[in-house]
């Protein structure tokens, strides 16, 4: 009984070497610029125990964003849930995902030289996810009375889409503006909001009738 769990040990230690090696080379080069080899090298691993736990790069790439974004998701998800109003829902999950960017020195290089790959090449990994948790919250925060009858589905693209380009934009300056990011969305979604309801939702999108 005690060798199976000597070899569960193993498995489930080299994987980690992988992935921690993964995330510094691409957080130092970038998704294009690194290899296999490149992260087999920052192991003690041979180079063909690589292939006994990821087929390419692309997929130890892949295990780093959904880490990252289950963690990201969970402290989000913690501070939407405690929320007792409209503005506090919007602020605290915001500055939840803000500060995740930027709380690990690591995280932060790895986010910041790879956020355009993460949406563009690797969103199917975190988005789905994150998109009908939001929607469930926002549902949640609706029937509780914090946010007004609102189409849920707009929103929830709207904040989606808004805190990851806010989020690059954030990861790009120096210092990272945390404080300042939060409060300009919080601002701009909370004064959207308040004069959002669900009646309207839509309606500048009908098409128009054609003229006799």
């Amino acid at each position: 009984m005690a060798a199976p769990g000597r070899r569960e040990r193993t498995k489930a230690a080299n994987r980690a070497a992988i992935l921690a090696a993964g995330r510094a080379r691409f957080a130092e080069r970038g998704y294009d610029a690194v290899g296999v080899r490149d992260i087999v090298r920052g192991t003690e691993l041979a180079s063909g125990t690589f292939y006994n736990y990821f087929p390419d790069k692309e997929a130890v790439f892949r295990a780093i964003v959904e880490e990252f974004g289950e963690e990201a998701r969970r402290r989000v998800r913690e501070a939407r849930r405690s929320a007792s109003n409209a503005e506090d829902f919007l602020e605290s999950g915001f500055r939840a995902f803000f500060e995740f960017i930027v709380a690990d020195p690591v995280t932060f290089a790895f986010l910041r030289r790879n956020l355009g790959t993460i949406r563009e090449r690797f969103g199917d990994a975190v988005l789905p996810a994150g998109l009908g948790e939001l929607e469930e919250d926002i549902r949640a925060a609706v029937a509780r009375g914090d946010l007004p009858d609102v189409d849920v589905g707009y929103l929830a693209h709207a904040m989606l889409a808004v805190g990851l380009e806010l989020g690059q934009e954030l990861a790009e300056r120096d210092p990272p503006d945390v404080e300042g990011a939060t409060a300009f969305v919080t601002g701009l979604f909370s004064q959207g909001v308040s004069g959002l309801s669900r009646r309207y939702a839509g309606a500048s999108c009908a098409p128009a009738s054609p003229s006799s």
